[in-house]
């Protein structure tokens, strides 16, 4: 083989290897559509703003992990609660957020992740006159235990379950309600009839700190204690398994490199993953 020949095929091989990398690097990632389902009023959590666009801490969060999957294309709808559920479970949405606390229900129908996207800070609302008594919720237990009614169906009836397991020698009042929101909790609470109402803490800022609230006018005689942070998760299709694994990846770097505290401070003004214990 002459010298000429050899430089020849020499110069082909090194143009066949520069192609092969030029041609890696310019291949396009297929990208599959993620469709995207949040309720729309559950503020600061997921909701529309005055717009029509999705946002929320939840939102946020996820829009971060979308930038992080360049496999994925996430497309975000606006739905009812009942919707949201149904939709997740027959496959019209992938994934969906609301907010929600894990239940052995949801644990049957969709696909729970390792990482949850956010936090709900749940505590007791109580009359302001036992503050001397109230300081948080085992000295509640200790004082009288008498919680306004919930519903077996709600999350909050499995998380005063669990108290009471732990803390036998002075349990909560469990009492079983046949409806889930009893509107009259923070006056039966005034009244005498019930020492405390295990809700959220955005929500009583939301009905009684607020000016605006329907329960405003109760704010000087109320008072609130947080208990503790329960994660919020999002809900996947059963079949999603890959891109539940991918969405874990995502979040697990974003708590890393601080993104996930940053959203919460803008969207609650605190990282409410500090309440979360467990």
């Amino acid at each position: 083989m002459n010298k000429r020949l050899v430089k020849i095929i020499s110069l082909l091989a090194v143009s066949s290897v520069f192609s092969s990398v030029w041609a890696a690097k310019n291949k396009k990632v297929k990208v599959r559509i993620i469709h995207v389902a949040h309720t729309v009023t559950n503020v600061p959590y997921d909701y529309l703003d005055e717009k029509g666009n999705a946002d929320g801490f939840e939102i946020a969060v996820l829009k971060a992990v979308d930038s992080l999957l360049p496999q994925y294309e996430f497309r975000f709808h606006g739905v009812a609660d009942e919707e949201l559920l149904i939709g997740i479970e027959t496959g019209k949405y992938q994934v969906g957020t609301k907010g929600a606390w894990i239940t052995e229900e949801r644990k049957k129908k969709f696909i729970i992740p390792k990482e949850p996207v956010g936090a709900s800070v749940i505590g007791l609302a109580f009359r302001s006159s036992d503050s001397d008594k109230i300081h948080d919720i085992d000295s509640f237990a200790e004082y009288s235990g008498k919680l306004i009614p919930i519903s077996p169906l709600s999350a909050q009836f499995a998380l005063v379950q669990d108290y009471n397991k732990v803390h036998k020698n002075h349990t909560i009042e469990l009492v079983p309600s046949d409806v889930f929101d009893i509107n009259d909790s923070y006056l039966w609470v005034i009244e005498g009839r019930y020492d405390a109402y295990l809700v959220l803490k955005l929500s009583y800022e939301k009905n009684v700190l607020n000016e605006s609230g329907p329960y405003h006018s109760f704010a000087d005689k109320l008072s609130y204690v947080p208990y503790k942070g329960i994660p919020t998760w999002p809900l996947f299709n059963k079949s999603e398994k890959e891109f539940a694994e991918a969405y874990d990846s995502a979040v697990k770097t974003l708590k890393e490199n601080g993104t996930v505290r940053n959203l919460s401070y803008k969207y609650f003004g605190q990282d409410v993953f500090e309440f979360v214990t467990e």
